[in-house]
């Protein structure tokens, strides 16, 4: 499955500081906007919920 990546719409360019996910059944992908080539991060989707959530509450 090819993953499709995509950035918040919160998401803003100053200084380059911006990540992309990319969603399958079973994960969460997450990489550096600024350099796309480096690895990614795959995370379980229970954990990027749950950090959503924590991040939602500040």
């Amino acid at each position: 499955m090819r993953a499709v990546w995509f950035k918040s719409s919160h998401s803003t360019n100053e200084g380059g500081a911006c990540v992309e996910v990319a969603v399958t059944d079973d994960s969460v992908r997450i990489r550096d906007s600024k350099d796309a080539t480096r690895r990614h991060l795959t995370v379980a989707r229970a954990e990027w919920v749950r950090f959503v959530r924590t991040a939602a509450r500040g």
